[in-house]
């Protein structure tokens, strides 16, 4: 009595599938377009073909994707039942499985959620949120065994059942259903619907003939509208075979039952309209249809457990639920494939034409910003072989200009220090302090003497020579800074600070050290004795040797001309001690002669002018004479080294301006290497824009392709339903 026709449900599943695989596709290419336009925007490259917010858009393409594709990825249709307790959902279910998978009847009572679907495999089991093992049950008792011996399992739990698709059609079409506790044994209704309904694609509202809808049932529904815009339900008034006892009221009970559920599908939940409400309700006795349909199964005659085909009413509540099924199945494949698939393909269509219009925009900015590039790289080329040769050009010229300026330097310090040798004497005569003979406070103060000279001598050259110099050197250098600015490149120009004004001459002539040879004579000496009339002679050096005799360490330094002198007078002196006596007998000659008051009065002259230099021989007379001495010393020392003086400022200044144009060839070298760098990298970014050119023609054909196969697939599926 039951027709067996193809489920309509099968062009569901294959739409399914083909969309699925299109979304696959599609996010795989997103995802390669995201990665691609992120490595676009977030390049080293400060002239970017690609924005922050081209990036974005195909993040948010990808993001949206993948909730589409978590939809699509469930490859069934879910139909969750629902209803008061012992109202007969596990057996609606049976009856539309047409195979008893689910406990029902007396003492059988559903406590949780028990979520059907098929396996490929040949074995029913049940797996629980507990646990992922797979429990096998081969019958209907073993499972409701299974279901009531879990203490774990309470009215929020959901056990996974799944049937061999080789025993049900039904469940070949990957449709699951979902069978529930009755809405009457909980109040945490809203945990339920979070848990199990949100993805549900159907609802079918399992009531009992015998009584009206209940408010635990309508406020189920009415929680469920709540979360979910206009679900599609369905309501079965089940055990209508009950109105058989009460044939004269059948009419009336139905239209009663009718009434209600219209008014609380159109104007409570409003989810359907007035006209289209009746055909979503349905009288049925689900028992009669499955003990029909599993005793035609098994070749037997349709009594049922209740006089299946003679109780009276059975064809036309059989027709009923057959009219519920076919209209259930059609109600999927006509509309479940528009509802579920037009607008992710119309989406998927906008994603497609998102990212052309992204991929476009990139090509046209890689092609423009390459051609600056090229231009940008030929400039540079031709500025870093400019800078070469004006390096070499330059380098040359201050070459020149520094030597020129060290000869200049070196005799002007040289004529200076000359000059200021003459002036000795009064430099040693501004010099005061405290005058002792002794060793120990001479020594001292002849140090201070030197230092004061060498103050005043390092001050006059400074005066005379420091200033012009100095101006000298700030010009070479402004003259190296100016003419190597332009070479320079704008980050470089940061780095290239003014003449350092710390740089001074020194002439450190270290007159201690130059003098330390030095051997004051401050002893007294009478002006007409004979060392002094030698010293005058002689000079003061070899006189005392003259004196002295001889020194064989003496003789070997000294130069031919002093050794004659001394050779000269020390004759002259041994002459005049043996003629002692003869000065003598000649002295008694002339008293006789001339007469002894004019001798007594020579003698008392010389006497007197003895004693007076010898009285007058005091601490002043002594630095007197240490000041002359060594002024002769400090000049004679000075003289000899004039050149080295010169010598040394010379270098000091061709020191400061070398370290000058080092540190501007240095920038100079900066600039070049940066030059080179900004063509390597442009070089770089050349090939790097033509393969984002080449890499965004081939993402735009892709999208092409995805956009065929869309239009293909909304022609077969979407179009003329």
């Amino acid at each position: 009595m039951d027709a067996v026709d193809p489920s309509p449900l099968r062009r569901f599943v294959v739409a399914k599938r083909t969309i699925t695989s299109i979304f696959d596709q599609l996010l795989d290419f997103v995802k390669d377009g995201s990665a691609f336009v992120d490595e676009a925007w977030r390049g080293d490259d400060p002239g970017q073909v690609a924005v922050e917010d081209q990036s974005l858009e195909l993040q948010s393409c990808a993001t949206k994707l993948r909730t589409i594709r978590e939809v699509l990825v469930r490859r069934h249709m879910k139909v969750a039942f629902f209803g008061r307790t012992s109202n007969g959902k596990s057996t609606v279910i049976n009856a539309m499985l047409r195979e008893r998978v689910l406990p029902s009847g007396i003492g059988h009572t559903t406590n949780c959620f028990l979520r059907v679907e098929g396996t490929d495999g040949d074995e029913a089991y049940l797996t629980t949120e507990a646990s992922n093992d797979r429990r096998s049950v081969t019958t209907v008792n073993q499972l409701a065994h299974a279901l009531h011996m879990d203490p774990t399992l309470d009215s929020g739990s959901l056990v996974k059942v799944m049937w061999p698709k080789s025993r049900c059609a039904l469940l070949r079409d990957d449709l699951v259903l979902m069978d529930s506790p009755g809405t009457d044994v909980t109040l945490e209704l809203d945990s339920w619907i979070d848990k199990f309904c949100l993805d549900a694609d159907v609802f079918v509202l399992v009531g009992n003939a015998e009584s009206t809808l209940m408010n635990t049932e309508k406020l189920f529904f009415h929680k469920v509208s709540e979360r979910i815009s206009k679900p599609n339900i369905f309501i079965l008034h089940n055990r209508w075979d009950a109105s058989v006892s009460e044939p004269e009221y059948i009419e009336e009970v139905r239209k009663q039952h009718l009434d209600r559920c219209v008014s609380f599908l159109a104007e409570e939940l409003k989810v359907v309209g007035l006209d289209e409400a009746p055909g979503r309700i349905f009288f049925v006795s689900a028992k009669e249809v499955l003990s029909s349909r599993m005793q035609r199964a098994q070749g037997m005659p349709e009594t049922g457990e209740t006089g299946g085909a003679l109780a009276e009413g059975f064809h036309e509540r059989l027709r009923e639920f057959q009219m519920f099924e076919r209209t259930f199945e059609e109600f999927i494949s006509q509309s479940a494939v528009k509802t579920k698939f037009e607008q992710h393909t119309v989406r998927a269509w906008q994603i497609t034409e998102a990212i052309k219009a992204v991929m476009d925009a990139i090509n046209i900015a890689s092609a423009d910003r390459k051609i600056c590039c090229l231009e940008e790289r030929e400039g540079q080329r031709d500025r870093l072989d400019s800078v070469r040769g004006q390096m070499n050009r330059l380098t040359d010229n201050v070459t020149e200009r520094i030597k020129t300026l060290t000869e200049d330097v070196s005799a002007k310090v040289a004529t200076a220090l000359s000059d200021q040798i003459r002036s000795l004497p009064v430099l040693v005569e501004e010099f005061r302090a405290d005058f002792n003979p002794t060793q120990e406070t001479l020594e001292l103060y002849k140090t201070k003497l030197l230092q004061h000279v060498e103050q005043r001598l390092v001050g006059c050259l400074s005066l005379r020579c420091s200033i012009g110099v100095l101006r000298d050197i700030r010009d070479a250098q402004r003259h190296m800074i100016d003419s190597v600015r332009p070479l320079l490149s704008p980050s470089v120009h940061d780095q290239l600070s003014a003449p350092s004004a710390s740089f001074d001459l020194s002439y450190a002539l270290g007159l201690v050290a130059l003098c330390a040879d030095f051997q004051e004579n401050i002893e007294f000496q009478f002006s007409l004795g004979w060392t002094a009339l030698v010293s005058r002679f002689i000079g003061a050096s070899n006189a005392k040797r003259a004196l002295s005799g001889p020194d064989p360490r003496l003789q070997e330094s000294s130069t031919f001309k002093d050794q004659m002198v001394v050779y000269v007078a020390t004759g002259l002196v041994s002459v005049t001690s043996r003629a002692s006596m003869t000065v003598l007998v000649i002295g008694g000659v002339v008293w006789r002669s001339v007469g002894w008051c004019l001798l007594s009065v020579s003698l008392s002259l010389y006497g007197l002018l003895y004693l007076y230099e010898r009285l007058t021989w005091t601490d002043s007379s002594r630095e007197r004479a240490l000041k002359h001495q060594l002024v002769d010393h400090v000049a004679r020392r000075l003289r000899a080294v004039v050149h080295v003086a010169g010598s040394a400022c010379s270098q000091q200044v061709h020191k400061e301006l070398s370290s000058t144009f080092s540190r501007l060839t240095q920038r100079a070298d900066l600039s070049e290497a940066e030059l080179e760098g900004n063509i390597r990298q442009l070089s770089f970014r050349v090939q790097r824009l033509e393969n984002i050119q080449r890499r965004s023609k081939a993402f735009r054909n892709r999208a092409t392709e995805l956009e065929t196969q869309l239009e293909v697939f909304s022609v077969q599926y979407l179009q003329g339903l």
